[in-house]
């Protein structure tokens, strides 16, 4: 019998909290991941190709042209099968838990370097790009249910709340260690390429068991499984009609582009401009200093709009952050040569990538709240791939087109040093200047865009939290009926044995 009295409803309308163990172990697997993507997808993989192995960055550049339309094309069609994945241990566990140990195996084997190879234009094209696509296919698969997992877990934003916030104290590791090591990745490969190749092994394994194990501290809804979901096209269709989430999609563009652009300039402003002793540049402190200010940045926007978000709401922070992280990259663009104006701008960036691994999954959650209030079922799996449908080319694009830029304003790959790789420091003048128009300016139109984008954002106000509300009820009936209907098929399956 289901229960109707209010007195019942009130009580069911607020959730049972999170389990502090099971945010904490879902932030470890989401940063897990994470780090391994953020090499595997990023600038240490086109560094490790273009300049250590001697690919051509224009085949580099057609390699993730490639790569991004595949994968943009894969996420949608994983995404609808998660959603209609039966199991007992639901719809997403089973992809993370046993996508795990491949995931680790098929990082590890990616950066096997060949030396008798080195310069084979032909077998590195095809070597990087077959990696990339066993890679990501596992990937996509661990990730975009982790990704989800949160708003399986729980409906409103009190309760997912803890769920974000270990997501970003872990996050600032795969975020973190990245940004450091891609300032050394002349030293980490040239140096000992063996190690480099044992390295990567190693963190494959660990941040593979550490995902593996992480399954059997989190659950999900179970009910979820029992709703009827549309076909392939007409999910296809819901989706873009839905107007919250192309609005979000402007700046879920930018994150991802932002994300890819700031890593590459990162190893270039470090070999270019690390010892040249102008603008307020002092050798290895500079580059600690730069770190310091997005810090001092990231810490300031974690604590700022997690504080805030109760009282200014998800779109206001989301514009806030907007604003502040547009105005650090378009003064980093001209005037970014500048040691102090850059510290500047990187701790904007800070303050708008704080606010990005806070307020975006936020976002994400309310639109799919918004989605299932109109059609009736939870469809978390379809969205994150028509979102990766839509923003995988972002990285992609930031990867080809940074290089391509560089070459713009004068910076010759193929000048090399006595040991053979790219000579950073004998660049022309023209290309250490727009090194920085290169680094920042595309994020900084992007981020411009996504003001406009969230200004016109719907899903805001006291309109949108009884909606929720009303969602929170919808969820503790669909849970009692569900935990009704198992005791009913237990007890039948009981008097059948009896």
């Amino acid at each position: 019998m289901v229960i109707e009295s209010q007195e019942v409803r009130t009580a069911l309308r607020e959730e049972k909290p999170v389990k502090t163990s099971s945010a904490v172990w879902l932030g470890v697997a989401n940063s897990a991941t994470g780090l391994l993507c953020a090499f595997a997808e990023g600038t240490a993989l086109t560094y490790f190709f273009t300049t250590f192995m001697g690919l051509n960055p224009n085949l580099s550049a057609i390699v993730w042209i490639i790569f991004g339309i595949w994968n943009a094309l894969n996420d949608p069609i994983y995404g609808f099968i998660a959603d209609r994945t039966k199991s007992k241990l639901g719809r997403r566990i089973p992809w993370i838990r046993y996508g795990a140990p491949i995931m680790a195996v098929l990082f590890a084997i990616t950066w096997i370097s060949f030396p008798s190879m080195k310069g084979n234009q032909a077998f590195l094209f095809c070597q990087m790009l077959i990696s990339l696509f066993l890679y990501d296919i596992v990937y996509t698969a661990i990730a975009s249910a982790i990704y989800v997992m949160p708003y399986e877990m729980a409906v409103t934003n009190k309760a997912r709340n803890k769920i974000f916030i270990w997501n970003i104290v872990f996050s600032l590791v795969n975020f973190g260690a990245p940004m450091f090591l891609n300032g050394m990745l002349t030293d980490l490969i040239e140096g000992n390429p063996t190690m480099f190749t044992i390295g990567m092994a190693i963190a494959g394994v660990v941040a593979g068991a550490l995902t593996f194990i992480s399954t059997f501290f989190y659950k999900e809804n179970g009910y979820h499984m029992e709703e009827e979901q549309p076909k392939f096209f007409e999910g296809l269709k819901q989706c873009l009609k839905n107007k919250p989430f192309l609005l979000f999609e402007v700046i879920s563009w930018t994150v991802i582009y932002a994300q890819q652009s700031l890593m590459l300039g990162l190893t270039y402003v470090n070999e270019m401009w690390y010892n040249s002793g102008v603008n307020g540049w002092a050798g290895g402190m500079s580059m600690w200093i730069l770190y310091g200010g997005l810090a001092l940045g990231l810490l300031a926007g974690i604590l700022f709009f997690v504080f805030t978000r109760p009282k200014f709401g998800i779109r206001t922070d989301t514009l806030i952050m907007c604003a502040v992280m547009g105005t650090g990259v378009l003064v980093g663009s001209f005037l970014g040569k500048y040691m102090y104006v850059l510290v500047f701008s990187f701790f904007c960036i800070g303050v708008g990538l704080g606010g990005g691994l806070y307020l975006v999954p936020m976002l994400n959650g309310d639109i799919i709240d918004f989605d299932e209030l109109k059609n009736g079922a939870r469809r978390e799996g379809v969205y994150a791939g028509i979102n990766s449908l839509i923003t995988k080319p972002a990285g992609a694009l930031a990867q080809a087109i940074f290089p391509v830029m560089m070459a713009w304003f004068g910076f010759d790959q193929n000048k090399k040093t006595a040991q053979g790789i790219t000579d950073f420091v004998n660049q022309p003048q023209s290309a250490k200047d727009g090194l920085f128009i290169c680094w920042f300016l595309i994020t900084g139109i992007l981020l411009i865009l996504s003001l406009v984008a969230m200004w016109f954002f719907p899903l805001h106000g006291k309109k949108w939290d009884d909606e929720k509300s009303a969602l929170a009820d919808a969820h503790a009936k669909k849970e009692q009926e569900y935990e009704q209907a198992i005791l009913a098929k237990m007890e039948a399956d009981q008097a059948k044995a009896e």
